[in-house]
């Protein structure tokens, strides 16, 4: 086994793997943070699991109106990365973080810079979130699937658009209404005050 494993660290395919544990190991820990989350949208008070850094530090660095700021516009809560950690928490428990994945999967993938890089990756981003039956499949139209599908022939940085747009028209009409509508988000406002009181 340990052969096929040191062969494999040469091969492309290998090294993809390996990145792919690497980000496993990351996603546990994402998961360990969520882990006061029950299937129930509703059923977390304490929401220092789900903040990035320690937590503690994390809820004392996150000021209300950060917090409330993030009712403004969805693309003020994406550009939070607080923000991002709740609201990731909030559709997990819904059984749809694919959505918020695709999303941020696509944004990292514009600041891809080598063109060998930025085949393989638009490859993998399609497989793991666009194709059909994909692990992670994200909830777009035909139409769009399709004209994605046709940009894989020839990736571009903006081979995704199309589909990352439907996806945040998505969230943003519906998990982020509900998610600010949630006591998840009520609760770490309240949590929020209270720090200052």
């Amino acid at each position: 086994m340990n052969s096929l494993a040191c062969s494999l660290s040469d091969h492309p395919v290998g090294k993809d793997l390996q990145a792919m544990r690497t980000g496993q190991r990351q996603n546990k820990g994402m998961r360990t943070r969520l882990g006061c989350l029950s299937h129930k949208s509703d059923s977390c008070s304490d929401f220092t699991a789900i903040l990035p850094d320690k937590p503690n530090r994390a809820l004392k660095r996150l000021s209300t109106e950060e917090a409330t700021r993030w009712a403004d516009s969805f693309d003020v809560l994406l550009s939070h990365k607080y923000g991002v950690a709740a609201f990731r928490a909030f559709l997990k428990t819904e059984f749809s973080e694919e959505n918020l994945e695709f999303w941020l999967a696509c944004e990292e993938f514009k600041k891809t810079r080598s063109t060998a890089k930025l085949v393989s990756k638009a490859h993998r981003i399609f497989e793991e979130f666009v194709d059909v039956q994909a692990p992670r499949e994200v909830n777009i139209d035909f139409q769009t699937r399709e004209a994605t599908r046709k940009n894989m022939q020839e990736p571009s940085l903006t081979c995704f658009d199309q589909a990352q747009g439907k996806v945040h028209s998505l969230m943003e009409k519906d998990s982020y209404p509900r998610f600010l509508r949630s006591k998840m988000y009520l609760d770490l406002l309240s949590q929020s005050q209270r720090r200052l009181s």
